[in-house]
């Protein structure tokens, strides 16, 4: 019994390499009847063996061996390709989700900006606030200077007329016209006394500067003409030209006091007698437009 089996097994491996071979050789046309040949050869097999092992045992169909014939891979001729289909293995493959998006760089280098600045201005806020108040110790600074000096400040809006309108109210201080004694020929004359004081002082500027030109000339950056323009009919800030201007048109001096004590002298040049003198307070830090002129008068 022993020695048929093992017959029966070396007859279902040849069998099996067979329907293996023929399988490969298959196309697409052929395909199914090799399928039924090969299920036809194992039934013809099957139905031998069984006769020979009741020959044996004396039940016909009794086949009690452990011989199992196992089913050659499925293999598959396409376009030429073997494919074995007992041995291949599939693997799922998920569609592309249509809605996944590449990253958008630009958002990307935006955020990064965004986060940079916010960092930025958070140093900056933590640096202000660890900085000492400098408009304040500017503010402290210049009333230690006006005690010293017995002065006291009058504030002067804060806008581009700041300059003339010190003088205007130094002028009225000294009870001093603000139409200059000599005043050149093309200079309107101030006859309403509702016009703003500055207005005039602007005009005095504008108008010694016009005729002594050649004074002022090489410091323009600008036609004169542009520069006369701005200082008498806009709100452009005055400065050291400016005032050098009014203090030779008014024939006074002025001084011009800064936080830390120092005082600068704008002559008149006229050295006839003694002239008077007009205070200013100059700022750096203390006003929100910047740099600042404010009238000082004497105490009492």
């Amino acid at each position: 019994m022993e020695e048929l089996q093992k017959k029966h097994r070396q007859e279902q491996k040849d069998l099996q390499a067979r329907i293996t071979q023929k399988k490969k050789s298959a196309t697409k046309k052929t395909r199914k009847g090799v399928n039924d040949e090969s299920t036809e050869l194992e039934r013809q097999l099957k139905e031998k063996q069984d006769l020979e092992i009741s020959k044996i045992t004396g039940h016909i169909g009794d086949n009690n061996s452990d011989i199992v014939i196992e089913p050659p891979a499925e293999v598959v001729h396409e376009n030429g390709v073997e494919t074995d289909m007992q041995n291949l293995s599939v693997t799922s493959v998920q569609p592309k989700d249509e809605r996944t998006k590449k990253p958008n760089r630009q958002k990307a280098r935006l955020a990064r900006r965004a986060a940079e600045q916010e960092s930025m201005a958070t140093q900056a806020a933590k640096e202000v606030e660890d900085s000492p108040d400098l408009r304040q110790q500017e503010s402290d600074a210049m009333r230690a200077q006006y005690t010293r000096r017995g002065l006291k400040e009058h504030d002067i809006r804060s806008d581009g007329h700041c300059l003339y309108a010190a003088v205007a109210d130094q002028l009225s201080i000294l009870r001093l016209p603000l139409r200059p004694q000599n005043p050149s020929d093309d200079m309107p004359p101030v006859t309403d006394s509702s016009i703003i004081p500055y207005k005039t002082t602007r005009v005095v500027a504008a108008s010694y500067i016009r005729n002594h030109s050649q004074d002022f000339e090489p410091f323009l950056e600008q036609p004169l003409e542009d520069y006369l323009v701005k200082i008498q009919h806009t709100g452009e800030w005055g400065g050291h030209l400016e005032l050098l201007a009014l203090a030779k048109a008014y024939n006074v001096d002025i001084n011009i006091l800064e936080s830390n004590g120092h005082v600068e002298k704008i002559d008149s040049g006229s050295e006839n007698e003694p002239k008077p003198a007009l205070w200013l307070a100059y700022y750096h830090k203390k006003y929100g437009l910047g740099e600042h002129y404010n009238s000082l008068r004497p105490v009492g």
